[in-house]
């Protein structure tokens, strides 16, 4: 799944990427055939009947959840009565790891609850006697290379500033209520090295960090997994990041910087990945339209109150989490 993605937010900046899934459908009208004109009909002709709701495969829906209808060909939507249903239904279907990908906060949506504070709230809580490790897309320097961070952090100061400045105090907030529910966080960890080639990447020093993104965290998530498998205690790993790195089935360009093929072939298909979106984010343009879930939820015309998870994959979901009521202007 893409979406507004990012890096680091503890020490180093976050990092934006898009990408897109282009829904397209193209219907050839048939030739109009050689008669005389005829006279319109006396009636009008009845509308075309309103989409089916198809209710999705997997673990039974829990009470109050209901299929949502979708435009013909688009991915099954479910409405949740919470966001807490919502994640344990996504968490039945048995990942050995779980891949979540959020769209950051962006600098002016302070007032507005964000996908990082959500899940600490209402999903970290689930996590408990479930999952063994949380692995955040945050960097913890080095600290013998404090120059080689101190270049890489001036080369993604433009990214930074568009982001809101609750990030990084959030991903902490995130793996202290993890902690406290017995589940280990863990930060991502570069290399000396790692930073001084960041720091020689000159312009690209942003499709290299993803790429280190990438790297690190395929490779920490993958041991973790394998402890685990080790132990046979059937606990889970989850990681959480930006919403590119977690995409199990990427485009060709950004193949690169995303860990789901390979982690989905280390865990023999038992790996799921989950977009958290704050509907408040999403925006009428090029960038969203292209996702594969936007021309559905344009659609939809439900109530927005309620959590809307769309299944876009076999092990693949996008969470739109209820919208936010704000209190009118006095």
């Amino acid at each position: 799944m893409r979406v507004v993605v990012g890096l680091a937010p503890l020490s180093i900046a976050f990092s934006i990427a898009l990408s897109a899934l282009s829904i397209a459908c193209s219907r050839p009208s048939a030739p109009a055939a050689k008669s005389e004109p005829v006279a319109p009909p006396a009636t009008q002709p009845e509308a075309a009947p309103a989409p089916t709701p198809a209710r999705p495969a997997g673990p039974p829906l829990p009470p109050g959840a209901a299929a949502c209808a979708t435009p013909e060909g688009g991915p099954v939507c479910v409405r949740f009565a919470s966001t807490e249903d919502a994640f344990r239904w996504v968490l039945a279907h048995d990942p050995a790891i779980l891949a979540i990908g959020e769209a950051h906060a962006q600098k002016g949506t302070e007032s507005i609850a964000s996908a990082t504070k959500r899940f600490t709230d209402a999903m970290v809580p689930l996590l408990e006697g479930r999952a063994s490790d949380l692995l955040l897309e945050a960097w913890a320097p080095d600290p013998r290379c404090k120059r080689e961070v101190k270049q890489v952090a001036s080369a993604q100061a433009p990214v930074k500033q568009a982001q809101a400045e609750s990030n990084p105090n959030e991903y902490v907030a995130m793996g202290t209520r993890a902690k406290a529910v017995g589940v280990q966080p863990h930060l991502l960890r570069p290399t000396c090295d790692d930073f001084a080639d960041l720091a020689d990447a000159g312009a690209d020093v942003i499709t290299a960090s993803l790429a280190l993104i990438k790297r690190l965290t395929q490779a920490q998530a993958t041991q973790l997994h394998r402890r685990n498998e080790s132990a046979k205690n059937g606990k889970l790993v989850v990681t959480y990041g930006g919403a590119m790195h977690n995409d199990l089935a990427p485009s060709d360009k950004l193949r690169a910087y995303s860990f789901g093929p390979e982690l989905s072939d280390a865990t023999s298909g038992r790996y799921v990945e989950l977009d958290l979106i704050v509907p408040e984010y999403v925006k009428k343009n090029e960038t969203w339209e292209k996702l594969p879930w936007f021309a559905a939820w344009q659609a939809d015309t439900g109530p927005r109150d309620k959590p809307t998870l769309y299944t876009v994959g076999e092990r693949s979901f996008v969470l739109l989490f209820p919208a936010t009521a704000m209190t009118p202007p006095k």
